[in-house]
């Protein structure tokens, strides 16, 4: 992705910074329509699908099959990778519930029990006020 003047400002805006200052979200591609808000898990692996509660947004670096347990169990889907056919595209549009893939860095910005609105429409995921 490249973007040129407020585009771009507009952008980095959405994001974190490593250096840890405050955000207010992040930005990916929406895979699969809606906009729903809910409890981050994230999941770095297969190992660790079983701590994913019914309602929670699934985030991860991306989804494989094995993820479906998880998956059933999620009120959306945010990857730092993939595409418009990768796995959790493809089963979120199947499932009907939000999806935001290539974030880059959701696993990173995002932390365990963040309360977040997740808009597939527009990619953007926003971290809520705690």
């Amino acid at each position: 992705m490249c973007c040129t003047g407020k585009k771009a400002r507009d952008y980095f805006s959405l994001i974190k910074t490593e250096a840890g200052k405050d955000a207010t979200g992040l930005k990916g591609f929406g895979a699969s329509p809606g906009k729903v808000t809910g409890i981050v898990k994230i999941c770095r692996g297969i190992g660790e699908i079983s701590k994913i509660k019914q309602g929670m947004i699934l985030v991860a670096p991306m989804t494989q099959p094995e993820y479906m347990p998880a998956i059933k169990k999620a009120k959306a889907i945010v990857t730092d990778e993939g595409g418009i056919t990768c796995h959790a595209a493809i089963i979120s549009r199947e499932m009907k519930i939000p999806c935001i893939i290539g974030t880059r860095n959701a696993t990173r910005v995002l932390k365990d029990g963040d309360s977040v609105e997740v808009d597939a429409n527009k990619g953007i995921v926003r971290i809520l006020k705690k």
